[in-house]
């Protein structure tokens, strides 16, 4: 098995993917004003590593990945990933740093990532009112 972690098979997951990784840095991604930070996961069942660019929700050196699928009723499949294996690399402008992730149930710390995460991307307020699941939230520590 390769060491290298696959691109999104979605295309324009992929293509934002490739930027960053020929630049060297996310600073190259922006959707609006908000930026992008590169995760690296691996598979929960095949144990390949995989990159998810997500928007940077950071506060003091650490960091949240919120699994919105832009509302969809189910979660992303990097979701289950994080959850078999919540050690996960991640690139912010030209650092790599590992992390271990853990998911934050409901009551204040998630709330105040939410917070945190809403600020940083708005549309996650509308992401979260199409769909009837709440959208977890991991938080990521430096290990």
């Amino acid at each position: 098995m390769s060491e290298t972690p696959e691109f999104s098979p979605t295309d324009w997951v992929r293509d934002q993917t490739r930027q960053i990784l020929d630049a060297g840095t996310t600073d190259v991604v922006q959707l609006g004003q908000s930026k992008v930070v590169l995760f690296t996961t691996t598979g929960a069942k095949s144990g390949i590593k995989r990159y998810v660019p997500l928007m940077r929700v950071e506060e003091d050196g650490k960091y949240a990945m919120v699994a919105s699928k832009g509302g969809a009723p189910q979660h992303p499949s990097w979701y289950f990933n994080v959850k078999a294996h919540p050690e996960v690399q991640v690139l912010d402008g030209d650092v790599w740093t590992t992390m271990t992730a853990r998911e934050l149930p409901e009551g204040d710390e998630r709330e105040h990532w939410w917070t945190l995460a809403v600020a940083a991307f708005p549309p996650y307020a509308d992401y979260q009112r199409k769909t009837e699941r709440t959208i977890p939230i991991f938080l990521l520590e430096p290990r």
